[in-house]
């Protein structure tokens, strides 16, 4: 079936919904409008508004409300309109949502789903493009996610929203529109990846690509151009960032000795800087070249006239690979 990134989650939750009567929607215009971005369209018609439930503005509430009724039994997905948002909800994620698992000693769990829409490439306005992943990220208790294709957003929404554990699942958002065909069932039935798993989207022998959400498109067009001018790279969609499969990454760069890793936000403090780290520890004596790392600047986001220059595109992933070549 062609659907697309937005239409695949959408049919994720509605699935969700009809197979488990604990499972909630709630969030801000997510009921009546279907959400900013129509990602829950029809969803409230079709499931009522005591399970798809349009919220206050107001993101601590939505999560702490979440909260105590994970603690009661229920499986809430909540939908924080913009990324630039959360932060209001942070102290809510960070401090109650992440630790209750541990501060219990395993006795209760919260299995809350965090949809973030996430990443710039709309033309936005300031506090709607922001990539704010490695804050929750570097939090224990929290998996963070993001997929890059309609088949993951499907798959991952229904493994989030399964799971026990607390889990950030950032959309991003400039994807929304692409299409691909995707098999529900068989997706249902087993045939996708396990949550904690990257994957390798083209095979290579010069450099190894790591890219997450929404670069990932781009770093795949980068492989197509690098193809042509005789470069084979081999681009892995990350799909979790935490944890992170970095035993998919080294078994790459001990193939190809190289490693570029790309992502939206910036560099400074970034998971690229964990990747590159670790791997450096893993692969120190495979690795014919420094690591680098292709991302956002170190500044606020731009305006949107500004943001191409920001976001990262094929000809700096190129540039990354001519220098990484050349080392």
């Amino acid at each position: 079936m062609k659907t697309t990134f937005a239409g695949a989650i959408n049919f994720g939750l509605r699935r969700a919904l009809e197979d488990d009567p604990k499972v909630v929607l709630m969030g801000e215009d997510i009921g009546r409008l279907g959400g900013v971005f129509r990602v829950t369209d029809t969803l409230q018609k079709d499931f009522g508004n005591n399970r798809v439930i349009d919220t206050p503005l107001a993101e601590s509430g939505i999560v702490g409300t979440a909260f105590g009724m994970a603690l009661r039994g229920l499986r809430p997905v909540c939908e924080i309109q913009f990324d630039g948002f959360v932060y209001p909800a942070f102290d809510q994620i960070v401090c109650q949502v992440a630790k209750i698992h541990y501060r219990t000693q395993g006795k209760v769990v919260a299995p809350i789903t965090i949809r973030i829409p996430c990443g710039g490439g709309i033309g936005s306005v300031e506090h709607h493009s922001e990539s704010p992943e490695a804050y929750f990220a570097h939090t224990a208790g929290l998996r963070v996610v993001s997929p890059s294709n309609p088949a993951d957003a499907y798959l991952m929404i229904r493994q989030s929203i399964a799971l026990d554990d607390p889990v950030i699942f950032f959309e991003p958002k400039r994807r929304y529109w692409d299409k691909a065909d995707v098999d529900f069932d068989q997706l249902d039935r087993g045939g996708g990846l396990a949550l904690d798993r990257a994957r390798v989207c083209t095979s290579g022998a010069d450099a190894t690509v790591v890219a997450y959400g929404g670069t990932v498109a781009t770093a795949l067009t980068a492989a197509d151009i690098a193809a042509h001018e005789g470069h084979s790279l081999e681009v892995i969609d990350l799909r979790s960032l935490s944890p992170i499969d970095f035993d998919t990454i080294e078994t790459s760069v001990r193939k190809t000795g190289r490693l570029i890793v790309v992502h939206e936000a910036p560099v400074f403090g970034g998971l690229g800087a964990e990747i590159a780290a670790r791997i450096t520890e893993r692969c120190f004596y495979q690795l014919e070249a420094p690591v680098l790392r292709v991302g956002g600047f170190d500044i606020p986001y731009p305006p949107a006239k500004l943001e191409r220059h920001h976001l990262p595109d094929p000809d700096r992933i190129l540039a990354a690979v001519d220098r990484t070549l050349a080392a």
